[in-house]
């Protein structure tokens, strides 16, 4: 298999295609990059050119989009975020299974996420997961079908609109809904991930484990400590998450989170302490919403 020669150039034709696109402004990106206008013109065309196809339109010096620019951002994105995060220690694998710990340097802010198995799930004594689990599989995925409807409640439900994943249904006994209150649980719908309360700082770090689910259309659980806006300021939050694929009616791709707040977790590098600053009254009660369909 031949070499691309550009291969060692990777983060920097990423790096310029990335700053290109969020600024669509050449003189500002290259400020940012302090770089020179021929190095990163330079990087977009060999991008280009790899890719087959255009990733800015140009029209009197003014840069937009593409429709593959639009395709290739998230990707180029989420690889430069990740990369970042593994050369500074704050992602890789553990056991096999991904793990992220990244701080904002200057910021009140972290995010800590270890992957488990899902056989984790039913050594567990989380009754909502293990439960959520036995309804996916009653329904075979399916979001209408009776057998999930005792879980619609607990749910918060995406589908993936262009780039971006978007909030479909919130389901008012969820983790956002209780965390959040009435008002955001009610206007979450229809919004991206990047513009939801706590979604700015997190997106990149949603990405990989959402696309592994709509890939599979199977199942990841995590363990997931980290702080999220409230209010006016932010506060320490502690949950475990079961993503699952799943279908709408149509039979298009839908996923499917539920979020159980707790302080069972185990998160590589995270004390149980840390794990504990979130208040105990966040506690969500231990229950099994599908028991009565069993």
């Amino acid at each position: 298999m031949t070499k691309n020669q550009n291969t060692g150039l990777l983060f920097e034709l990423l790096r310029s295609f990335v700053t290109l696109a969020r600024t669509l402004n050449l003189s500002r990106a290259v400020r940012e990059l302090k770089s020179t206008r021929q190095t990163v013109r330079r990087h977009i065309n060999i991008l280009e050119d790899i890719k087959g196809a255009p990733l800015f339109d140009v029209e009197d010096r003014q840069y937009r989009l593409s429709a593959e620019g639009r395709r290739s951002l998230r990707e180029a994105e989420d690889i430069l975020a990740r990369g970042e995060a593994w050369l500074t220690g704050q992602a890789g694998h553990v056991n096999g299974l991904f793990h992220v710990s990244q701080l904002e340097d200057g910021e009140e802010w972290e995010f800590h996420l270890q992957q488990h198995p899902i056989s984790g799930i039913w050594t567990g004594n989380s009754s909502l997961l293990r439960g959520g689990i036995q309804c996916w599989a009653a329904a075979q995925g399916q979001l209408e079908h009776p057998a999930l409807q005792p879980l619609r409640p607990y749910l918060m439900v995406f589908r993936r609109l262009e780039e971006d994943w978007v909030c479909t249904e919130v389901g008012e006994k969820s983790s956002y809904a209780t965390w959040y209150g009435w008002e955001w649980h009610r206007s979450a719908v229809g919004r991206p991930v990047p513009v939801l309360p706590g979604g700015t700082p997190v997106a990149h770090l949603l990405s990989q484990p959402f696309e592994e689910i709509r890939a599979t259309h199977g199942l990841r659980y995590d363990h997931v400590h980290t702080f999220m806006t409230r209010g006016k300021g932010i506060e320490p939050i502690s949950y475990k998450r079961l993503l699952m694929g799943c279908r709408f009616p149509d039979g298009s791709f839908a996923l499917a989170s539920l979020v159980e707040r707790s302080y069972d977790l185990q998160i590589f590098g995270v004390d149980q302490a840390m794990i504990q600053r979130m208040p105990e009254i966040e506690l969500m009660p231990d229950t099994d919403p599908c028991a009565a369909s069993k």
